[in-house]
């Protein structure tokens, strides 16, 4: 959080609020669950000593490694993608370490998405480093958080383990049953999306209505 928000508490060339974030990482409405990573990891003691290039912390972000989510992301696509840098970086080597991730990483971007990484800067650094990196990326491979939920929702809810508890303030087994469902469809949409392939037209209209409506509800508030 303290990552995602500098741009509204520090200055930077690339400024992004909270809102343009969102609508540029979210092309699905149900789409919504973010992966947060981080670059550099690095104990106190050695901050002064290790330092790393703009590619190099660029890959790092989208190593599973650096990931403050248990899913792996060699095993999905990314739909989306927005990094905020800290520290003292030109746009143009951020620009260039994103294209050249996205380069030799192809194939593990979807092809009906353009221009789906945004970069912010900030020009003020975390307390004792030179310069960070945070991440949030839209990627197919949140699904296995939710499938292993599912597997365990499954397994206690087979044995009606602690559903008395639930039963007891008023909840029916219907509203489980629902849910369960609603995961399972969850899970079903993000590997939709991840095999999806130029060739689905049905994708590209819906990020071009999504695109539409940002841009139309972007000239209403510049109206103002």
């Amino acid at each position: 959080m303290a990552g995602v928000s500098t741009s509204l508490r520090f200055p930077g060339q690339l400024n992004g609020d909270l809102r343009k974030i969102g609508m540029n990482l979210v092309p699905f409405p149900r789409l919504h669950f973010l992966a947060p990573s981080y670059s550099p990891f690095v104990a106190p003691g050695r901050q002064s000593y290790q330092s790393q290039s703009i590619p190099e912390l660029t890959n790092s972000l989208f190593d599973g490694k650096n990931y403050l989510v248990a899913c792996d992301p060699r095993f999905g696509k990314w739909l989306t993608a927005a990094i905020i840098f800290r520290g003292k970086i030109q746009s143009i080597e951020a620009e260039q370490a994103v294209q050249k991730l996205q380069a030799k990483s192809g194939p593990q971007f979807v092809e009906w998405i353009p221009d789906n990484v945004s970069i912010t800067l900030c020009t003020v650094p975390p307390v004792g480093q030179r310069q960070a990196a945070v991440c949030l990326a839209n990627i197919t491979s949140v699904q296995d958080v939710f499938k292993r939920n599912l597997s365990q929702f499954s397994a206690m809810f087979k044995r009606k383990a602690f559903f008395m508890w639930y039963e007891m303030e008023g909840m029916d087994q219907m509203e489980f049953t629902e849910a369960e469902s609603n995961v399972q469809d969850l899970i079903a949409e993000y590997q939709q999306y991840q095999d999806a392939g130029l060739d689905g037209e049905e994708y590209e209209g819906t990020v071009q209505e999504h695109d539409d409506i940002g841009y139309a509800e972007s000239s209403i508030q510049g109206e103002y």
